[in-house]
């Protein structure tokens, strides 16, 4: 009994004296700095026992709340950090939609400002400038072949009426003509007549 008498003295003076060794000011129980520090501030506060070092269980575990506590807020860290990047991928998502739509739209709107709607077709500027001025040479043919055509039968018409007419004056001439010889064979007739008769 008196050994362990002994023992259990020996115990509370070592703890004493590791007790008056490792009491420090607040500032150095590690709640301050990084936890690189805080573990370099646990050595230096810690008493050396032979070839090892001994830690007060209240030191430990306040570096333990402070490492748990750091990895929680870590983690929420992380968490939010996660919850953002989602946030952010599925906001680049919809900026992405929105902007095919936006191009979509627009390659629409450049189609209808350089294209309309002719008989629920639509026709390209370009497309339809060509086709009108392909329509207005072809009239413009139509309208040449037409007009040279018309002087043609002008012509005609004036050379058949002129022929018509020298016709007509040479008839005209030919009745007068044999009225003419009509009227001395007449004369002719009602003088031979006249003689029988006298």
């Amino acid at each position: 009994m008196k050994f362990t008498y002994f023992l259990f003295t020996l115990f509370v003076a070592f703890q004493a004296a590791t007790f008056a060794q490792s009491e420090s000011p607040e500032t150095e129980t590690g709640e301050i700095g990084t936890i690189q520090e805080q573990f370099e501030n646990l050595k230096r506060i810690s008493s050396n026992y032979q070839e090892y070092k001994v830690i007060k269980r209240a030191e430990l575990d306040q570096l333990q709340a402070t490492i748990l506590d750091s990895t929680q807020r870590y983690q929420d860290e992380i968490q939010e950090l996660k919850r953002s990047l989602s946030e952010n991928n599925n906001q680049i998502t919809q900026l992405n939609s929105e902007l095919s739509e936006t191009r979509e739209e627009l390659a629409r709107a450049i189609d209808e400002r350089d294209s309309f709607s002719i008989f629920g077709f639509l026709l390209h500027k370009q497309f339809y400038n060509n086709l009108v001025w392909g329509i207005i040479v072809l009239l413009l043919l139509v309208l040449i072949i037409s007009f040279i055509q018309f002087k043609r039968g002008h012509k005609i018409t004036s050379e058949t009426q002129q022929t018509l007419e020298d016709l007509r004056e040479e008839f005209d001439q030919h009745r007068r003509n044999t009225l003419e010889r009509e009227r001395k064979l007449n004369r002719q007739l009602v003088d031979a007549l006249n003689n029988k008769d006298s």
